[in-house]
């Protein structure tokens, strides 16, 4: 018997332990798990008319096959699908149980939402440079690994400190590690991990996708802050963007750090809200400025060898921005599109060329399943087409 929720769903005590009947409920009541800040809405939402070609009747073809929206809901188990073209929704359903009210968590596209609040705190001074070394704003780091790694190299992911990000039979990589250390719920837990780990390579040389990386760059944008990573967010992003809801942060321990790498739980247009604010590279919907001119190009794109296309794994042809996975340019459909991309079929899409922006909230019954992401690869690839001013037929 699982947990349940004061509403009398059953959900799963971990994320990675659900059934097939209990992951929607549990991917979509973490604060009932988890200890959770609050990530504060502004006084005013960003409206979200409805644009005036509907995605309703889409298709996308596959394998030689044809599908709609109602085939990729089923397939995928999809739990919101939001598509956006100039700030106007041309396509919104939902499934799984889940609604337009409902929240669902994050998994790693919170990677992105931490990068972006870095660029925030660049903006506004908390943060001098993207090249002062880590340990300038979180002590606890010196004498680590991470001693001396710039914060422009943990957003690369290029740090050149170990770590296995897939989990093995004997428990002992870095994010079984990781794992442990969050279910430990003790304050400081996290930090302590990332500064017993061992140096692999010089910074910079080597991309290496790390979980925990990004619980230091939170630390590093909390530090500089001088306030929990929630409430800044809330205050130079959520806010400004014009967000409907309050969202929440899953934390370490109860009042402790936020989880950078994931854990954020919010509602489905919230999430396409954040999307569109990075599409306009920072100019929020409520007039201000919130990141430094020219950090969606920056951060969408890979600035180094290290990240650049075809660099990162053998046989993927992506390059890595900030934090945000960068597709490969496919002349007339993906140039200089970008995404952030989370365990189990999350997905939050930016294409500038186009102005669409596309959220994605589905509970996949493996954390990462290639098929599923061709077929979602498909989808969009087909929206954009439709929504272009004269769509081929």
């Amino acid at each position: 018997m699982g947990l349940r929720t004061p509403t009398g769903e059953e959900i799963a005590p971990y994320v990675t332990v659900t059934t097939p009947e209990n992951q929607a409920a549990t991917l979509r009541n973490q604060d009932q798990v988890w200890p959770v800040r609050a990530i504060r809405r502004g006084e005013v939402a960003r409206p979200l008319p409805p644009h005036a070609r509907s995605l309703a009747d889409l298709t996308y073809e596959l394998d030689g096959a044809r599908f709609g929206v109602d085939d990729f809901m089923a397939r995928r188990r999809t739990a919101g699908l939001l598509v956006l073209k100039h700030g106007e929704i041309a396509l919104e359903r939902y499934g799984m149980g889940n609604g337009p009210e409902s929240r669902w968590t994050s998994f790693s596209t919170a990677k992105s939402m931490t990068a972006t609040l870095t660029g925030a705190a660049l903006h506004d001074g908390a943060i001098a440079s993207l090249d002062d070394p880590c340990e300038v704003y979180v002590p606890r780091l010196r004498g680590s690994a991470y001693e001396g790694v710039t914060i422009r190299n943990i957003l690369r992911m290029c740090s050149g400190v170990a770590w296995r990000e897939d989990e093995d039979a004997d428990g002992r990589s870095e994010v079984d590690r990781l794992g442990r250390a969050m279910v430990s719920r003790r304050p400081g837990a996290i930090l302590d991990l990332m500064c017993k780990l061992a140096r692999a390579h010089p910074q910079g040389a080597v991309f290496n996708y790390s979980t925990g990386e990004s619980s230091v760059l939170a630390a590093v944008v909390a530090a500089a802050a001088g306030r929990p990573l929630a409430d800044y967010f809330g205050d130079k992003i959520w806010g400004p963007a014009g967000m409907e809801a309050d969202a929440h942060w899953q934390l370490e321990s109860e009042g402790g750090l936020e989880m950078g790498g994931l854990g954020v739980s919010a509602r489905l247009r919230d999430v396409g809200r954040f999307g569109l604010l990075v599409l306009d590279d920072g100019q929020a919907f409520d007039g201000q400025r919130v990141l430094p001119p020219g950090w969606r190009d920056l951060a969408g794109r890979p600035d180094c060898p290290a990240t650049a296309f075809g660099r990162l794994r053998p046989g993927d042809p992506s390059g890595y921005g900030y934090h945000w996975w960068s597709i490969q340019p496919v002349p007339g459909v993906h140039d200089g599109v970008f995404s952030a991309n989370g365990a189990y079929g999350q997905v939050i899409y930016v294409n500038p060329g186009e102005q669409v922006v596309a959220a994605i909230q589905s509970a996949g019954r493996q954390p990462q399943d290639s098929e599923a992401g061709l077929e979602t690869v498909m989808l969009l690839r087909a929206a954009v087409r439709a929504l272009r001013p004269n769509p081929a037929p």
